[in-house]
């Protein structure tokens, strides 16, 4: 599974894909997490099967779903606390309960470009 993390800048959304990425890994899950910024979402959607957005874009959170639906992406608000989720573990409890639970891949994952 891939997941994108959007924030303003990308400084925000580079701490938490490298969180979730890790605590993906420890436990044995496949997937990866990039950073990306508002600006660059309409490329980085492309390579997403779940963005996780920041919470100081929640009014960008509508216009980003718009975005997602035709790519059956998922699209997650994060808490405005997640950046104390210093594991990553809780931000991927988001995931994967937003992607139906156990892990694997989303029902509607896209193949892998390449």
């Amino acid at each position: 599974m891939r997941i994108l993390v959007v924030c303003g800048a990308g400084a925000s959304s580079t701490f938490v894909a490298q969180r979730v990425r890790h605590a993906a890994h420890d436990q044995g899950l496949a997937y990866t997490a990039f950073a990306g910024t508002e600006l660059s979402l309409p490329i980085d959607l492309d390579a997403a099967d779940v963005v996780l957005v920041g919470p100081h874009l929640q009014h960008a959170l509508e216009r980003i779903e718009r975005e997602a639906a035709p790519r059956g992406t998922t699209v997650v608000l994060l808490p405005s606390d997640i950046f104390m989720d210093l594991d990553g573990t809780r931000t991927l409890a988001l995931v994967r309960d937003a992607v139906g639970g156990s892990g694997g891949t989303p029902p509607t994952a896209k193949p892998s470009p390449g």
